[in-house]
């Protein structure tokens, strides 16, 4: 089932997330659903919070549905390990239209649960390791927009209430 993906400036989306604490067959499901969503809106990960759910859930998938071994379920997900420094332009599912350049670490080792509960270390390089680190921020309730320069995310939410006003947001 495909999900409603919330935009900025959605509460739920600035709202760190519960950790989750049961992992059966209606947490499998939800994933199972946020997978379809982020394939239908072409994405490359989407967290919980994103379609209204405030849980420490998020799915990433850079091969956009292509190759299922890309596939990563993290489930309370921690960073534990960065290292180096990359600068990079982003995009959002919540935040459609609206692309800027982030300065994230070009190394991360994080520490999750997968669907089942099982804990297990995932490692990122380059696209990965931003995508894991833009995802984990959503968990935490930090959005990528409060991690640019304050002009640049005055221009974006210039933007945004622009678009609002014309109805297309």
């Amino acid at each position: 089932m495909i999900l409603t993906i919330r935009k900025y400036p959605d509460p739920v989306l600035q709202k760190p997330g519960e950790p989750v604490a049961v992992f059966d067959d209606a947490l499998r499901s939800f994933v199972a659903d946020m997978f379809e969503t982020m394939y239908a809106a072409q994405g490359i990960g989407l967290a919980a919070p994103q379609v209204g759910d405030s849980r420490r859930i998020t799915v990433i998938d850079l091969s956009c549905g292509k190759d299922p071994a890309q596939k990563m379920v993290l489930v309370n997900p921690e960073i534990v390990e960065r290292e180096g420094r990359i600068y990079e332009e982003e995009g959002c599912l919540s935040f459609p239209e609206i692309r800027e350049k982030v300065v994230r670490a070009a190394y991360v080792k994080v520490r999750a649960q997968d669907e089942h509960g099982t804990w297990f270390e995932a490692e990122g390089e380059e696209l990965l390791s931003r995508c894991l680190q833009h995802e984990i921020d959503h968990l935490d309730g930090v959005l990528f927009l409060f991690r640019i320069s304050g002009l640049k995310r005055d221009l974006a939410l210039r933007k945004i209430r622009k678009l609002q006003r014309a109805g297309e947001w």
